[in-house]
C-alpha cells in the first residue's frame, strides 16, 4: 500500500472518527449526564467542603463533553486508520468493508471492554481522590496488556491456521487470550472504592452508558470508515456506472 492511499484513509478515518464522536456524544448527553448529574448532587450532600466551582457544571456538560467526546473520536479514528492500513490483507480475505468492521470490533473489545470488566467506570464521588494517580496506572495498564495480548492472539492464529486449519486456529488464539488475561484479572490488585451510601442503581446505569457510549463510537466508526473504505479501495469502474445509464433517444 503506497503513501498515498495510506494518507486516505488516514484522512478517512479521521473524518469518520469525527462522524462516529458525534453519535457518541448524543448518547453521552441523553445517558450519561442525568447520571454524572445524580452523583454530583450525592457528592454535594455528603461533603462538608464546598469548594468554588471553576468551570460550570453546564459548560462541563455541553461544550467541554463535545470537545472531549469528539477529540477522542478523531484521535482513535486516525490511530485505528493507520491499524487497517497495516492489518488489510494480513488478517485474512475480507473485503475493505468488512475488514472495518472486525477491526473496530476488535478495538472495541481490547482498548474497552476487556478493561472495562476489570476497572469500570465510576461517576464523579466514586473513588479516593489519593489514589487517581493508582487507578488509572492501573487501567493503562490493563488496556496495554489487553491490547498486546490481541496482538499476540492474531500472530498466533495466523501462525497457527496452516495445521489446524482456520476455525480451530481461531478457536486456540482466542483461548489462549482468555486464558493470559483470566490471569491478569487474578493478579492485578481489586479497587473498590464505591461509598457505602452510593445508589447501587445509579452507579450500574453510569457503568451501562459509559458501555453505550464505546459502542456507538466504534460501531459508528467501522460502518462509516468501512463505506469510505470500501470507495476507496474498490471504485466502481466508470464504465459500470456508465452503462447503467439509458441510452439517449436518437433524434
Amino acid at each position: 500500500m503506497n503513501s498515498a492511499t495510506v494518507r486516505n484513509l488516514l484522512v478517512r478515518g479521521m473524518l469518520a472518527g469525527l462522524a462516529a464522536g458525534v453519535l457518541a456524544l448524543v448518547v453521552a448527553y441523553l445517558l450519561g449526564e442525568p447520571y454524572v448529574d445524580k452523583a454530583i448532587a450525592f457528592e454535594e450532600a455528603h461533603s462538608h467542603e464546598h469548594e468554588m466551582e471553576v468551570v460550570s457544571r453546564s459548560l462541563q456538560s455541553t461544550a467541554g463533553l463535545a470537545t472531549g467526546v469528539l477529540v477522542y473520536g478523531v484521535a482513535f479514528g486516525g490511530i485505528a486508520a493507520l491499524a487497517y492500513a497495516f492489518a488489510l490483507g494480513r488478517v485474512g480475505r475480507f473485503s475493505p468493508r468488512a475488514t472495518a468492521l472486525l477491526l473496530s470490533g476488535c478495538a472495541l473489545l481490547a482498548v474497552y471492554v476487556v478493561p472495562f470488566l476489570k476497572y469500570p467506570a465510576n461517576p464523579p464521588s466514586v473513588g479516593n481522590p489519593d489514589s487517581i494517580g493508582r487507578r488509572t496506572t492501573l487501567y493503562f495498564l490493563m488496556m496495554l496488556l489487553s491490547v498486546l495480548l490481541s496482538i499476540a492472539a492474531t500472530i498466533l492464529g495466523k501462525r497457527l491456521a496452516p495445521s489446524l486449519g482456520t476455525w480451530w486456529a481461531t478457536v486456540a488464539a482466542v483461548a489462549a487470550f482468555a486464558v493470559v488475561i483470566g490471569l491478569a484479572f487474578a493478579f492485578l490488585p481489586v479497587i473498590n472504592e464505591v461509598p457505602q451510601e452510593f445508589p447501587a442503581t445509579v452507579l450500574w446505569r453510569f457503568r451501562l452508558s459509559a458501555l453505550a457510549i464505546q459502542l456507538t463510537l466504534w460501531t459508528g466508526f467501522g460502518l462509516l470508515f468501512g463505506e469510505l473504505a470500501e470507495r476507496l479501495l474498490n471504485p466502481k469502474p466508470a464504465t459500470a456506472a456508465a452503462a447503467r445509464r439509458p441510452a439517449a433517444a436518437p433524434n
